[in-house]
């Protein structure tokens, strides 16, 4: 059984390999969680730069976290789909 998630953007399901995995911790850090393990509210976006820009432009994950997310974990993001 392959496990399936839903990217907060587009609202697809997709495996979780095909995901980018961003995680809000205790202390209230946001980042992105390459290993996807790390304890705290995680949130899956699609491995797509177009998905990436449109969760920036309208403040997706702003809206999902509760707060204000830093620009420099968008960076990453585009950083890991460049790879």
């Amino acid at each position: 059984k392959v496990p399936l998630r839903t990217c907060v953007v587009s609202n697809e399901k997709c495996e979780k390999k095909d995901l980018l995995r961003v995680v809000r911790n205790n202390e209230g850090m946001v980042f992105v969680d390459d290993t996807n393990r790390a304890n705290g509210r995680g949130a899956y976006l699609k491995k797509d730069r177009d998905v990436i820009l449109k969760a920036q432009k309208n403040k997706i994950l702003d809206r999902v976290f509760e707060m204000e997310v830093p620009e420099d974990v968008y960076t990453n993001l585009l950083g890991e789909v460049n790879e």
